[in-house]
Parts: C-alpha cells; structure tokens; sequence
C-alpha cells in the first residue's frame, strides 16, 4: 500500500512540475529544448530512424554524438512516427519517474524512516529542478542518472550475481562515457564483501567479463563511425575549454560544487553529511565509496572540463545521488516529537526551510528552463529554418552551434566545435587557423554568435540576423549569418 502511495505521489508531482515548466516554455517561445546539443541527438535519431545510419549532415558515418544509446533510443520514436519533441517529453517523464521509484528504494536500503516521510521525500526529488530541467532538456542525462541508480540499488541489495553490476556499467558507458567512473564504487564495494580468494577471483571475472563486452563494444561502434575509440566529443570539448584548466584546481571545483548546491542541495549537505559520518562509524562500503565517487566525479570535470554554463550540466548526474544521501540524513535525524526542545525546533526549521527552498528553486528553475528555450529557439531553431528557405541546398555552412542547424536546415555542415569535423581540433580556438580552414574547404556561409568569433566575422557581410531579445539577457548579440565567399 505504502509503495502504491508512493507511486502517485511521483506521479502527480513530477506532472506537475512538468506542466509548470512546459506552460512556462510555451508563454515564451512554445515547445523546444534548452540546448542546442540536444537538436544533435534529435538529428543522429532522425537520420537512423529514416536510413538506418548513424550520420548527422551526409551519408558519411559521423562520432559527434556522446551518448549513442540515447540517440538509439529517440530514433524510436521517428520509426514509430511519433512527434519528436512531444516523445522526448514522454522519455523524460518516464525516465523521471524511474530514478524517483528507484530513488525511493535507495531511500529505504539507507533503512530511512520512509513511511513517516513518504510524500516529503517525493516532493524534495520531484520538485528538484535540475532533475526536471535535465528530463525536458532533450538530453541523455536521466537516463545516465538511472545507471547509476540502478548500480548502486545493486551494490545495496548484497547480490551476488555480480555479471549484472558489469552491464549495468558497461550499459552506462553507452549513454555517456562517464559512466566508467562507476567501476570505482563497484571495485571498492566488491572487495570490501569478498575475503574467499577462489571467489574473489571467479566473481571478479563475471563482472569484468560482462563489463568488457559491452565497453568493447562500445569503443568498436566508435572506431567504424569517427575512427576513434571515443567519440569526437571527448576531444573536442576539452580542446574548446582548455583555457578555463589555467584557473586553480580549487576554484574550479567549488564553481562545480556551488551548482550542486544550487538550490535545495544546500540545505541537504548536512544530511549528506550525517549519513556519511554514519556510513563511516557503521563502515558502510557502499555508501563511503558512493560519497567518495560524487565528489571524485566532481573533481574530475574541475580537471579536464571546469564548465558551469546550463546549470552545470555535466555534475547533474551526481546530484540526485547525492540529494538521496542528504534525504536520507535529513529524515533519519529530525524528531518533531523528540521530548528534547532543540531538537524539536531545528527539526521543524530545517523541515519547512527544506520545502521552502525547493519550491521557490522549483518556480525560479521554471522560469530558467523557459528562457533556455526560449534563447535556442530564437536564435538557432529560427536561423536553421531562415538557411533551409533561403539558400541553395548544395551550400556550405560553416558553424558552432550545430544542432538546430543539421536538424532543420539540411545542409552540408563543417563544425567549428570540431562534434563532426573533429581535424578542426589542434586549432578549434585560433581564429586565424580556422580562417585559413573554412577557406580551403570553400564554405558559402559563417553562422555563429559575433562575439565568439570576432576574427573571422570582421568585415563579413550579413546575410541574415535574428531578432530574438532573450539573448540579450545572457550578454550575447544575436546569432548571426554571414556570407563567406
């Protein structure tokens, strides 16, 4: 009965909240996504679903796409014929609604009082807006998020079947390398129950057996379409930043850490806490290595790619893991009954001011995702559709942002993020390079925001610009086509 409870709770808030983003989206600019990245997907699926391959803006197999098993998976809907943004929204909700049901019985693994806090426990997940956000984003990152709830439900759980927890990673690989982070807690749990050698080693070749095959697999899909074991993206985005990595270490990992905190999180980091310093008094394996892989995750992107642009995007795969770990501190450890006074009082302060701030951060993240869409919508959706009207379809269009472009326009594209041309790389960040490039690839047009290639766009003429005034508010112009030749 309590579990059944628990499944409408979900349900009707995660509704809920998706109706008050997409209503506050349509208000705006209508439906669409807050990321141009997320158009990618939409193409790599598009194309698959209607050719059956994995290409983006010719018949050239391509590797700009991180997450293939997403784009495998939204291609079903372009098979089926089912309106792409509308079933993306549909994939979200679902995906949404997994992580909370699994999330819950994380929450009672962590042997949480959930009976006597079911619905604040399902309001503090549903009403988290960087999750909901994430589900309508058009991106992969639910379905990742639900990898690794599912592994640690499995580290949890103490069975011993562990081939699963080898495709469970190996699985996760598929939506996003980052899910090779988790043979970390996996390893960590696995030796800390295991003492029989003989079983060590058999258990042990089960699950890296299993995790092989799927990763082999995954770098040979990546070889036959970019001629890469990993996907262009990897390279290309890191290249792209490199200039943020001369900033301090610690700088750049409490820039990451403050979008965790973002909202409800703050007031969750001292449950988080508590149930570390339990995990550690009572050496829970699971949960001491589950904490040590959020923040090792964290750490890894304040190395090698220390961006916090879209709300920190990147770390959101840690963030519903640890908001478990902090839901978990906060319901083990408020008493409103206690017959001590302080207690009695900090637990109802921390309580109301914990639903507060998710309610405030959910209204202020609506009106964040709104405007995310609202920015894609009048500036690369409303290019893409001008460049498939008015120009020839033999034409060359050279581009930053490409999602909306391969999507919409049907044109031959050279990506100067280096997703699909990735030989731009060694110099994706020297305008003079990259002139000399477009130049001996015989490109027709330039689209891109003026001021993130000043170089290049100086003394272009303008062939069309967008009127969009959400922009505005992010410190951009308008994006921009020029005419190259």
């Amino acid at each position: 009965m309590r579990t059944r409870k628990g499944f409408i709770y979900l349900a009707v808030l995660i509704l809920a909240s998706f109706c008050l983003f997409l209503l506050w989206s349509w208000n705006l600019e209508g439906f669409g996504f807050p990321l141009d990245d997320a158009w990618i997907h939409q193409t790599y699926a598009k194309n698959f679903g209607r050719d059956y391959k994995w290409k983006f803006s010719d018949d050239a197999l391509s590797g700009g796409s991180t997450g293939p098993a997403w784009g495998f998976l939204i291609s079903i809907l372009y098979l089926l014929r089912i309106h792409p943004i509308m079933g993306t929204y549909l994939l979200g909700f679902i995906l949404m609604f997994a992580n909370s049901i699994v999330g819950l019985d994380i929450l009672r693994k962590f042997k949480a009082p959930l009976e006597n806090y079911l619905l604040i426990s399902c309001l503090l997940i549903a009403f988290e807006w960087h999750l909901i956000w994430s589900a309508l984003s058009g991106m992969e990152t639910m379905l990742l998020v639900l990898c690794i709830l599912f592994l640690f439900k499995f580290l949890l759980s103490n069975d011993e079947r562990w081939w699963i927890g080898g495709i469970i990673i190996g699985l996760s690989v598929w939506v996003r390398p980052d899910g090779l982070t988790l043979l970390g807690p996996a390893l960590v749990t696995f030796f800390s129950r295991w003492k029989n050698t003989n079983k060590i080693i058999y258990k042990l070749s089960l699950f890296l057996s299993s995790f092989l095959i799927l990763f082999s697999l995954y770098c040979l899909f990546n070889w036959v379409v970019a001629g890469d074991i990993w996907p262009n993206t990897f390279y290309a985005k890191q290249a792209e930043y490199a200039i943020l990595r001369e900033t301090g270490f610690v700088k750049r990992y409490m820039d990451l850490f403050a979008q965790f905190v973002t909202g409800i999180g703050i007031l969750l980091i001292p449950g988080m806490i508590l149930e570390t310093a339990s995990a550690l008094k009572e050496r829970k394996w699971v949960q001491i290595s589950g904490v040590a892989w959020i923040l090792g995750y964290i750490g890894l992107y304040a190395w090698r790619l220390p961006v916090t642009y879209q709300h920190g995007r990147y770390i959101i795969p840690v963030m519903l893991p640890g908001f478990l770990l902090g839901i978990a501190g906060l319901i083990n450890w408020i008493d409103l009954r206690s017959i001590n006074r302080w207690k009695r009082m900090v637990s109802k302060a921390w309580l109301v001011s914990a639903l507060v701030v998710a309610t405030a951060f959910w209204v202020l993240g609506a009106r964040s995702y709104a405007k995310d869409v609202a920015v894609i919508e009048s500036e690369m959706v409303n290019t893409s559709r001008w460049i498939n009207q008015h120009t020839d379809p033999g034409v060359i269009i050279a581009a930053h942002d490409i999602g909306a472009l391969g999507y919409f326009a049907d044109r031959e594209i050279l990506d100067l993020a280096g997703l699909i041309t990735p030989e731009v790389i060694p110099f994706i960040r020297n305008e003079l390079e990259l002139k000399k490039y477009l130049d001996t690839k015989d490109v027709d047009y330039l689209m891109t925001f003026p001021g993130w290639y000043p170089l290049l766009v100086d003394g272009l003429e303008i062939a069309y610009i967008t009127r969009g005034s959400y922009v505005s508010e992010y410190g951009q112009e308008n994006m921009t086509l020029y005419y190259w030749k």
